[in-house]
């Protein structure tokens, strides 16, 4: 089949568009005056769920999950399970610009990185074109977070005290995120396109926005933008979330070690608790980013680290729009910025704070959204309530409001609570957790999943206990809690919840696993759960960051069911290289091709001594995005799982 190109005059229609006219014509089908709103939680589910209401869907997709399992392995290599293919999409130092030089590790330089695909990558959320009133699952741009730098496979000889400045300005431009368009032929499969006009780098040093109560906030104040309203860059950007109005809200997570020398801010100063708070570097920081760039020394720049933290809302279909931190969300380790539409039209976010004993939260927008308006939906985040989880032991749960001047937090102002979401959190009773990490909506089921990685202090000397909702002590592999929100009404304040899955080697007895009540003798062992995402069936499909630790197994994609008999049955569909993490799962709307990110194969090891050699097999290993689709003769149905 030839690929379809999308002609440049055929995107003057917005994205907006696109969705409201999707809507009426599903409401059409359906012979419905209104659109369900768990039916918004995602863009791709929106646009499934139209194809299986359309009288012309003929895709022929699985009751259940049917692909046979793999095997522990610690191969260097991507292995899928039988029947299924895997190629490389796009890797650290592909050029995105026909003017951008090709990739060469021993000349690298910071304005070339600032043109090539960057490095770790994370977050893989594709938004599909438009094609005859359908999204198409062909073609389409690719958001792809960069998180973080890993000198010791970048550069030869690297040693972090002794890095130049221009070491350090190729970090900064291998961090941010990539927009990209791709396209996938039956000859080539997939491949992306150098010459796009929507092709964009977002690096450490891009300027970004501040919206919401914290923008001008004093905290926020620094040297070279005394009113707080410009950041510069973003930092460790992890996992994301997509809206339907077309943009990918990027998520700043470990952003603490970038910084350095808290420990010289005098104790009386209150910044100096505050950092220490989120785990701002006492001393010198790993990377020395402070010996060329006073922005990352605290004792000269001590609001620096409050700019970074948030939540960043980025509209892809528009290359020369401003990445906006949107300061109503908080400043946390963000893992995951998931949308879903309350009943009422009110926008919700979800998202986790991706460390030991901290929180789950959402966003209620103040506003309700409106299909037709996309410029005024972006505004929704700006306004509303944060709430915190607070899981009780008899499998009931409340969200509870982070409102300053309010009850626990009546010393605090808005923006107080925005900065300084944490201690907010803690201070209303918000459930300390064993690292939340992914939050994500079943677009079948409407019930919430939140992935808990891992947290092997639970119940050790001087920290707190288990809990029905943390169960088990010195929890090394993990578990997913289950979470039906009142009336399955993502903007209701109570919820169900149950423990889905504790992870770890069904055969050792004192892992303690448990599968939703499915057979151990049959499930794969996983351990370290972090990104998640569903297909169009329902079926949960988890990516981990942390196996070989745990197992003799390196980092993986599982997929299990969570309705019908099945429910709880795990099973391994992808195994990647050595010491990478897989993150980011993402499929296309007819569920053919499954994406995600294969971040810092052979970390721990350096280019004299690699750990990897994946993909190209030198002493470069290089963090990249595969796209996986099933091998056929071409006269059925390539859906992942089937």
């Amino acid at each position: 089949m030839k690929t379809v190109r999308l002609h440049r005059a055929e995107t003057s229609e917005t994205f907006a568009e696109i969705v409201a006219r999707r809507i009426e014509r599903r409401a059409f089908l359906k012979g419905m005056a209104a659109v369900a709103p768990v039916l918004l939680a995602d863009v791709q589910s929106l646009f499934a769920q139209e194809e299986a209401a359309s009288p012309n869907f003929n895709a022929q997709t699985p009751d259940k999950l049917t692909f046979q399992p793999l095997a522990m392995t610690q191969a260097d290599t991507v292995t899928v399970a039988p029947g299924y293919t895997s190629q490389v999409v796009i890797r650290w130092g592909d050029p995105l610009f026909p003017n951008a030089p090709a990739f060469d590790p021993a000349k690298q330089t910071a304005a070339a990185q600032a043109r090539q695909f960057g490095f770790n990558c994370d977050f893989v959320g594709f938004f599909p074109f438009e094609r005859d009133f359908r999204a198409s699952s062909n073609e389409g741009l690719l958001v792809v977070n960069h998180e973080y730098t890993d000198g010791p496979t970048m550069f030869a000889n690297y040693k972090a005290a002794e890095a130049t400045k221009e070491q350090v300005d190729i970090e900064l431009a291998a961090h941010g995120l990539t927009v990209v368009e791709i396209e996938r032929s039956e000859i080539d499969g997939w491949r992306y396109r150098i010459d796009s006009g929507f092709n964009r780098r977002i690096t450490g040093e891009t300027p970004c926005a501040f919206t919401g109560p914290a923008a001008g906030n004093e905290l926020l104040k620094v040297s070279y933008d005394p009113r707080g309203l410009r950041a510069r860059g973003m930092l460790n950007n992890c996992s994301a979330g997509k809206t339907p109005w077309g943009t990918v809200l990027t998520c700043e997570e470990n952003f603490n070690q970038y910084f350095a020398n808290t420990s010289k801010l005098p104790d009386s100063d209150p910044r100096k608790a505050m950092h220490n708070r989120y785990g701002v570097t006492a001393g010198a920081s790993e990377r020395r980013w402070e010996n060329h760039y006073s922005r990352f020394d605290v004792a000269k720049e001590p609001n620096e680290p409050f700019r970074f933290g948030w939540v960043v809302e980025i509209d892809p279909f528009n290359p020369l729009s401003i990445p906006k931190k949107r300061t109503a969300l908080g400043r946390l380790k963000h893992e995951a910025a998931t949308f879903a539409a309350a009943y009422d039209g009110r926008a919700v976010v979800y998202t986790g704070d991706d460390e030991r004993f901290e929180c789950m939260y959402k966003f209620i927008s103040k506003g309700k959204f409106n299909r037709l308006l996309r410029e005024e939906n972006a505004k929704l985040l700006d306004e509303g309530t944060l709430y915190v989880a607070r899981f009780k032991d008899d499998g009931t749960g409340e969200w509870l409001p982070l409102i300053g001047g309010q009850g626990a937090l009546r010393e605090m102002s808005q923006a107080d609570v925005c900065i300084h979401t944490r201690t907010a959190a803690q201070l209303v009773g918000g459930t300390k957790m064993d690292r939340p990490e992914d939050i994500e909506i079943n677009p079948v089921n409407g019930k919430v999943y939140a992935v808990m990685t891992n947290n092997t202090q639970r119940g050790t000397s001087g920290r707190p206990g288990t809990d029905k909702a943390n169960p088990r002590a010195e929890n090394k592999h993990g578990h997913i809690i289950e979470i039906t929100e009142a009336d399955n009404d993502p903007g209701s304040l109570q919820f169900r919840w149950e423990i889905l899955m504790l992870c770890g080697d069904p055969t050792v007895e004192k892992d303690g696993t448990y599968f939703a009540g499915f057979d151990r003798r049959q499930v794969s062992a996983l351990s370290c759960p972090d990104n998640i995402t569903f297909d169009n069936q329902g079926n949960l499909w988890i990516a981990t960051d942390g196996m070989p630790r745990n197992l003799k197994n390196n980092d993986s994609i599982y997929a299990c069911p969570v309705e019908g008999p099945e429910r709880g049955f795990v099973r391994q569909f992808l195994t990647g290289p050595s010491e990478c993490e897989i993150c980011g799962p993402e499929m296309t709307p007819n569920n053919e091709t499954l994406f995600c990110a294969i971040q810092h194969p052979g970390e721990g090891g350096s280019i004299e001594k690699p750990l990897s050699r994946w993909p190209d097999g030198t002493s470069y290993p290089r963090p990249s995005v595969i796209a996986v689709t099933r091998e056929d003769d071409g006269r059925t149905a390539r859906v992942i799982g089937s």
